[in-house]
């Protein structure tokens, strides 16, 4: 069986790293002898999430442009620079069969070089509104997979493969113990529960949903 070699680039918050990590589950699940590696940003939390989820990652030293001070984006150049050609190294050296980018500051740099060097790229987007180093990359990614229909206001149609968000198996597992969660929340086993998740830029949208409907919601006790 053919060993595929892998790289996984982005992070910067959970919303880009946790469905990395999912991706590199799932691969490794699907080719066990896949040899993956990550590539992130130094200094964010992708460099403690991911080698604790059991993978090799290369910082680079990428940061995001200061709109506020323009002045501090002579800094974020020479850092743009550096981690261009740190990406291009890590490419030379590990020879990827494929580039994964997940959005953030990683992924720009290494998924630009890694099609200049003629390695395959794909974007995963987990947002409606797609994230600025995604619509950069899209012209040269062979495939944009996507959560959302409607998709193609951001990214070229014909590349769009609607798959879904990357789900921890771990979320998975969670539904098969719902007892033992209520119990540990000390919720009424009688009453309905409803879960609500959700993060970064959309957190507070769904807080203030959830408290307009408050009202609605109390209607399906008799449901």
């Amino acid at each position: 069986m053919r060993t595929y070699r892998i790289m996984i680039s982005g992070g910067g918050t959970g919303g880009h790293i946790f469905p990395a990590i999912s991706i590199a589950n799932t691969l490794r699940k699907r080719f066990p002898s896949c040899e993956i590696l990550f590539v992130g940003a130094e200094d964010r939390m992708e460099m403690e999430k991911v080698p604790a989820a059991g993978y090799p990652i290369v910082g680079l030293p990428v940061i995001g442009f200061d709109r506020s001070n323009k002045l501090n984006n002579i800094k974020v150049i020479g850092k743009l620079l550096k981690s261009l050609r740190l990406a291009s190294k890590t490419i030379r050296e590990f020879k990827p069969d494929i580039a994964i980018g997940v959005g953030g500051y990683a992924s720009g740099p290494t998924l630009w070089m890694a099609g200049r060097q003629g390695i395959p790229t794909l974007i995963q987007e987990q947002n409606s509104y797609a994230g600025v180093t995604n619509k950069l990359l899209a012209r040269s990614a062979r495939k944009i997979c996507v959560a959302y229909e409607g998709m193609e206001k951001f990214f070229p149609y014909e590349k769009l493969i609607v798959t879904g968000n990357p789900v921890r198996s771990d979320l998975e597992e969670a539904l098969t113990k719902k007892e033992e969660a209520v119990r540990f929340f000390g919720l009424d086993p009688n009453r309905k529960t409803i879960l609500v998740v959700g993060g970064s830029l959309g957190a507070r949208t769904i807080n203030q949903s959830i408290i307009a409907g408050l009202d609605a919601l109390y209607t399906l006790e008799d449901v």
